[in-house]
């Protein structure tokens, strides 16, 4: 939403300048609870301040709902919501501070620019059902789900304004005579039966979001909400205007019985056709002016323009082969990060990465790990590498070692930009965006918005290029396995395995047959729909073994840095935790373990699983566990605090966790004691990473940050290097990489930089 001032009278212009220690700026709107401003937290970050209305900051029932509020609001924070970031319901005037996520909603998009495309109304209602899910798997119910209440996100649609939301066991009654919602978008059962309704009411609501989106109107259309009421219960809907391919889905969400319509899980299964990526360019709906040609997003579903338009550069040498016609349904991707002691990774578990939507009620992921697996989500057709080495006469290698980073000693601290050291679609771009990168001894691979590139470790010279389709936006970073660095492509409907040290393609795998991969060892692990994984040598694309994991329902695998084995663990209905370690080199199970309470793994040390344990809210960690095979004893360290969405880092005994709101804190998990804690101040920081003496991560206005290992002292933060949009949302922020004394890492800007890990104050 577009900030405006506030230009009101009465009381209601008499704002206050602060909520907690929020300094409110400007006016974002105003509904029948409060007014919503923009504001900045003490790190700077923009953030979307609700305060209630005086009149009702009186009204002891009012207090209840909002609290309400802000629990569902907490419970459902993730990917397809604005997080939570601070809250204060007993103040004299009641705030909530949620992230500022810059976009139109969806009904600002529609009036202005009128009905979405097909391409675009099937990616709309794949994230919405997605979000939709994440809601419901927590126990809450929107309950007024609507165009206003959809953000149009850079990464997808977001759900937002819990106002009304209720968990299914709540004791709150609906007060007789009231309706709560909004007509056009209730289901049947909220006007006949409003103490009832559940989960089916969002998907019918749903439904007429869709119907708004494609057509400017609801299915029910009347200038009177008694009229509306009485055709939400009696008529049929008015699908006019839906596209042929989304009307009969749109139909089942519309549908008058709960039990009739699907779940959000059947949504995304009918939908797997759907491309999912939400880059900027595939998701948010073209604007429209007078005279313009009928130009819009690439529909990831079909074609992906002319032959020859994905940005191939003079000199290309893959000779990519179109895209595959393949029906999974590519989504984004989850990260899951943690480090070991047998390598200073900083913490980096693994990029976990959907190939598809699986029916079972859960998220299909593709896992994969530093040292591990290259991956690169990439909407189009494959580009192809170029070699920028000191024998490369042409224009690109000269630009690359002389104009785009500062010069200094190999030993010294150095900064490029990838994007800008050559030409074709990667350079284009401008700084690509963020670059999420990966390293070993002797290169930096990075990803960025259409390019993979390999950077010198020692001076930051650009070795080679490899061109994806212009737009393509990685969603994480490289990394290897058995020699090859191996990028998903169309989608996540290839992985093509290049040379880390020429860009040079070697192999190419079609993942459509598979829900998720992951990369553990030198073996690549593909699974499919049945539970049948299936593993590929990394450094040939051959097919090793196939078989079905025993025990093993899903088998959606965890692995890292420095530990040969891949995990697969889950959440049983009553409330235990299954680990099962597989040797990805045969599949055979080495063994199993099964801990009380709802734990995630999120790495390994000295043959020992490092868990973290979920609290009472969804999200939130309040203990570390340490369990050990051999003798399956499991050691639990209860935090001080509980943490709100930590991401985690191990190095030998410790753990290092950072929370949302930048709490930074280390457990000893061989001592059994919380070791320190820092509040660094910087919110939706990246997951840590950590070399022994120093722990590293990244802040999204560029900074990088280290803290003393031994006592929690910050001991230095190099300057800040914001992008051109400093005012948006990175969706996952990229960890940084420590590495043989150095430090590595990206940002906002374009540049991927390299300071001396072993003095930070000299930063």
């Amino acid at each position: 939403m577009s900030p405006q001032r506030n230009t009101g009278a009465g009381a209601e212009a008499e704002l206050p300048e602060y909520a907690g220690h929020y300094r409110l700026r400007e006016c974002l709107g105003s509904g029948g609870m409060g007014v919503v401003h923009l504001a900045r937290s003490t790190s700077g970050m923009k953030v979307a301040v609700k305060v209630v209305h005086a009149r009702f900051a009186r009204d002891p029932e009012f207090r209840g709902r909002f609290r309400q509020e802000v629990a569902a609001a907490r419970r459902v924070s993730g990917a397809f919501t604005a997080p939570v970031v601070d809250a204060d319901p007993e103040a004299e005037r009641p705030w909530m501070a949620t992230l500022f996520i810059p976009g139109s909603t969806l009904a600002e998009q529609v009036k202005r620019n009128g009905p979405m495309r097909s391409g675009e109304l099937r990616r709309l209602m794949a994230g919405l059902a997605e979000a939709l899910r994440d809601i419901h798997r927590v126990g809450v119910v929107h309950r007024d789900l609507k165009p206003s209440n959809v953000l149009l996100a850079e990464d997808g649609p977001k759900v937002i304004d819990f106002g009304i939301s209720r968990p299914k066991d709540s004791e709150l009654r609906t007060e007789t005579g009231k309706l709560i919602g909004t007509p056009p978008f209730m289901a049947p059962e909220q006007f006949r039966r409003p103490r009832e309704v559940g989960p089916a009411a969002d998907v019918f609501a749903l439904g007429s979001v869709m119907v708004h989106a494609a057509t400017g109107r609801g299915p029910f259309d009347s200038d009177s909400p008694y009229v509306v009421a009485y055709q939400v219960v009696h008529d049929e809907p008015d699908l006019t205007g839906v596209p042929d391919n989304l009307a009969p889905l749109v139909a089942r969400c519309l549908a008058k019985e709960p039990e009739e319509r699907p779940t959000p899980d059947e949504l995304m299964r009918e939908l797997r056709s759907v491309a999912a990526s939400y880059d900027t360019q595939s998701f948010i709906p073209a604007q429209r002016a007078l005279g313009d040609a009928e130009t819009g997003p690439v529909d990831l579903a079909g074609s992906a323009g002319p032959a020859g338009s994905a940005g191939s550069a003079p000199g290309d040498a893959s000779g990519a082969p179109a895209a595959p016609e393949v029906s999974g349904e590519p989504s984004g991707v989850d990260a899951e990060r943690a480090g070991d002691a047998e390598r200073g990774a900083g913490g980096r578990s693994g990029l976990w990465a959907r190939v598809r939507s699986g029916g079972r009620g859960r998220r299909g992921r593709v896992a994969l790990t530093a040292g591990a697996l290259v991956v690169v989500l990439a909407g189009g057709a494959l580009g192809a590498a170029r070699l920028l080495g000191d024998g490369d006469s042409g224009r690109d290698a000269r630009e690359g070692a002389a104009g785009s980073h500062s010069a200094s000693p190999a030993s010294g601290p150095w900064s490029t930009r990838p994007a800008e050291a050559g030409t074709g679609a990667g350079a284009s771009a401008g700084t690509g965006g963020m670059p999420l990168c990966a390293s070993d001894a002797k290169r930096v691979l990075c990803a960025q918005s259409g390019l993979v590139s390999a950077v010198d470790a020692g001076d930051g010279r650009v070795l080679w290029r490899h061109v994806l389709a212009d737009g393509d936006r990685p969603r994480e970073a490289p990394v290897l396995a058995g020699g090859a660095a191996l990028v998903v492509t169309h989608a996540g409907r290839l992985v093509e395995a290049l040379d880390p040290a020429s860009g040079a393609t070697r192999w190419r795998q079609d993942l459509s047959g598979y829900e998720s991969l992951r990369a553990a060892g030198g073996t690549l692990l593909l699974t499919a729909a049945d539970g049948t994984v299936t593993g590929v040598a990394a450094a040939t694309g051959e097919k090793s073994w196939s078989r079905r994991i025993p025990g093993v329902s899903e088998p959606y695998f965890a692995s890292f840095p420095g530990d040969p084995l891949a995990y697969a663990s889950s959440v049983s209905d009553d409330g235990h935790t299954r680990i099962t370690a597989v040797d990805p080199a045969t599949g055979e199970v080495r063994w199993t373990g099964r801990l009380g309470g709802a734990l995630k793994l999120v790495g390994t040390t000295a043959g020992s699983a490092v868990l973290l344990s979920e609290g009472d809210g969804y999200g939130t960690v309040d203990a570390v566990v340490r369990y050990d095979p051999a003798d399956r004893a499991a050691r639990r360290v209860r935090l001080g605090v509980t943490l709100q969405e930590a991401q985690a880092a191990v190095r030998g005994d410790r753990v290092y966790l950072l929370a949302f709101d930048g709490t930074l804190a280390a457990v000893d998990t061989a001592a059994g004691e919380q070791v320190w804690s820092l509040q660094t101040a910087v919110s939706r920081g990246s997951a840590p990473a950590a070399d022994g003496g120093h722990v590293y991560f990244s802040a999204a206005d560029g900074r990088l940050l280290a803290v003393d290992a031994a006592d929690g002292r910050l001991l230095g933060q190099t300057a800040l290097r914001l992008g051109a949009h400093s005012d948006r949302v990175v969706a996952t922020l990229p960890a940084p990489e420590a590495v043989g004394g150095r430090v590595y890492a990206g940002a906002p800007d374009g540049t991927v930089f390299a300071v001396d890990g072993r003095d930070p104050a000299r930063w």
